[in-house]
């Protein structure tokens, strides 16, 4: 098996600043609460940075190596401290609460718009990406995005303000003093240019591997029976360890790499306070011998706060290089999510039919016009790969009510023609009109509320059966919802269950048969009443006299809608008032259920092959 996805784009190995401002949009979205974390951060900075001055002035001011020590002031001195550290507390208690609550504000804001994102897409978008990929995106991703841009926001602030009052205190102290201690910035700079591409570029590598893992999980949950069957356990285990093992490697060298910035960090942090020590040391050995230096005056309290602020200051540094380093391994988190959001849907309404008949998320129903159902293909192209066309020149006109059944080999086209009749995907040539009008000069909600589609393999969502049948009709009384049932006889089955229409169905319906699904998926149709009814072989998992039962019930509910029938059952579209045999994209033969059998065409054949293994079937029981 093979988990790469289409979606994976690999990019340049370099900050993208406009990337990360979008990303940090998502944080301004909420500026009460910012300026409340910003004030937060402003104000324990500055009480930070005054510790150092406090201790300047207690020293020069009660321990005076050049003169006896005095307690004089002492007391107000401690009170003010002990002010300092009771509102700090304060403050840094709310800035963590503060920062949390952003966090989750930032998950909210990104999977709301990603999840709206998804909504609107294309059918062909999912065809071409893994419930993996989309998971990984969603869950781990915008996790990590939320969680690296709350708290780094936070760090940031701490940092940006209390370097700005390091270097404004170390400036006022001693200004030459100062330049010596940060001739250390311009080596950490470009040690750290350095290393930042190269966490990138593993990064990269590693979350790309997380979503093929992500992948991996989802196809062994949702195959595992094939897998047992198959007996496929040691070779998927085998696939499953090569992903992961190329997944470890990317990881521990980005983690290696991203693990040598502290060490740097701290070792140029030693040699700045170093200095700061040997040039300050000797400007106060000269102060108290009564001798001048370049330095100037300095007395032991400044260079005591001035040696604190020289080694407190690489801490900051050493927190942007974390954060620095935290947005170079989210990058590529933050470039899938964004790649996501940023995806254009491949069918799109035109900015005129938006304006009149609204958005998926923002109808005017009331300037949507009643469907007949008339459906006309005009000289329609399609193809998925343009060196594989599907259709070519392709013509059919399905009359308002009319019952079509589409029958072939698989491959034929008759998805296709569904899936654009659907407008899941739109020509690439002619045109599809709808009550005689160009469906791309409507919107989609327009056409598909009035679809009714029951797929051969149903979806049922989580909740209860009565929820599932009106997933499509959220207002429906209860009335509406028993009837519906019982016109394709799933009320029989639902009154056995436990907890009768309020039985809890599981994730997917797993706690229901198939048969029990697609009778609960017929019933939600019904209730939704549609103009037009699309069954994709959608009796095909339902016991023969089941089917029988929901076939009569079909033929009443179909009675003056228009429908189109793809069957591989051809007992089910004895009805039909056209049968099409479609075959490598062209119709080659029509006619109701007689004069297809009268014709002794591939229809013929087909049908009696079937009826034939029917019979042998119902003389084996």
């Amino acid at each position: 098996m093979s988990y790469d996805n289409e979606q994976e784009i690999d990019r340049e190995e370099k900050m993208d600043a406009k990337l990360w401002k979008r990303i940090f949009h998502y944080a301004l979205r909420n500026r009460a609460l910012f300026v409340r974390i910003l004030i937060s951060m402003l104000i324990v900075a500055i009480i930070d940075a005054l510790y150092p001055i406090l201790t300047r002035f207690a020293i020069d001011r009660f321990v005076r190596p050049d003169a006896a020590p005095s307690t004089d002031g002492l007391w107000p001195f401690f009170a003010v401290y002990a002010a300092l550290v009771i509102v700090q507390g304060f403050f840094t208690t709310r800035f963590i609460s503060r920062s949390g609550e952003m966090e989750m504000a930032i998950s909210y804001a990104i999977r709301q718009e990603a999840y709206l994102k998804l909504q609107t897409l294309s059918f062909s978008y999912y065809d071409k990406t893994s419930a993996g990929y989309l998971m990984a995106r969603m869950v781990s991703d915008v996790a990590r995005l939320s969680d690296m841009i709350a708290w780094s926001i936070t760090d940031f602030l701490w940092c940006f303000f209390y370097m700005i009052f390091c270097f404004g205190a170390m400036f006022w102290f001693n200004w030459k003093l100062a330049l010596i201690v940060m001739a250390v910035i311009p080596p950490l700079a470009l040690v750290s240019l350095y290393i930042q591409r190269r966490i990138l570029r593993y990064q990269r590598i590693a979350r790309k591997h997380n979503s093929r893992i992500t992948s991996a999980f989802n196809e062994g949950i949702m195959g595992a029976m094939t897998t047992k069957t198959l007996v496929r356990e040691e070779e998927n285990a085998k696939e499953f360890d090569a992903i992961t093992t190329d997944m470890r490697k990317a990881s521990v060298k980005a983690s290696v790499l991203s693990a040598t910035f502290f060490p740097l960090v701290i070792s140029l942090g030693a040699v700045g306070t170093a200095l700061a020590l040997i040039f300050g040391g000797a400007g106060v050995e000269a102060t108290i011998g009564g001798k001048e230096t370049f330095l100037g005056v300095i007395t032991a309290g400044t260079l005591v706060s001035f040696i604190n602020y020289a080694s407190s200051l690489f801490d900051p540094i050493q927190q942007l290089a974390g954060i620095f380093a935290d947005m170079q391994s989210a990058q590529a988190s933050a470039e899938r999510v964004l790649s996501l959001i940023d995806t254009e849907s491949e069918v799109r309404d035109t900015p005129e039919a938006e304006e009149k008949y609204g958005t998926s998320m923002d109808p005017k129903r009331e300037n949507w016009e009643a469907i007949e159902g008339d459906i006309l293909f005009d000289h329609v192209d399609f193809y998925y790969k343009e060196s594989e066309p599907l259709l070519s020149d392709f013509n059919l006109h399905i009359r308002a009510g009319e019952t079509i059944a589409l029958v072939g080999e698989t491959g034929a086209g008759k998805s296709t023609i569904v899936n654009l009749i659907c407008r899941f995907y739109e020509p690439k040539k002619g045109r599809i009109l709808i009550d005689g009008k160009d469906y791309r000069e409507r919107s989609q909600l327009w056409l598909q509320s009035s679809l009714g589609y029951v797929l051969q393999s149903p979806h049922l969502f989580s909740g209860t059966i009565r929820d599932n049948i009106r997933f499509g009709r959220p207002d429906a009384d209860e009335e509406s919802v028993r009837r519906a049932a019982a016109m394709v006889h799933a009320d029989e089955f639902i009154e056995r269950q436990p907890n009768g229409y309020d039985t809890e169905v599981g994730e997917g319906g797993v706690r229901l048969s198939t048969g029990q699904k697609q009778l609960i998926s017929f019933a939600r149709v019904i209730l939704a009443n549609p103009q037009i009814f699309v069954l994709d072989e959608a009796t095909s998992s339902i016991d023969t006299e089941t089917e029988q039962l929901i076939q009569s019930a079909i033929n009443e509910v179909l009675k003056g809608r228009t429908s189109i029938v793809v069957a591989h059952r051809l007992s089910t579209i004895r009805n039909a008032d056209r049968i099409l045999v479609i075959r490598n994209g062209a119709i080659v033969e029509q006619g109701n259920h007689e004069t297809l059998l009268k014709f002794g065409g591939y229809y013929h054949d087909l049908y009696m092959h079937q009826y034939k293994e029917d019979a042998m079937r119902e003389a084996l029981k």
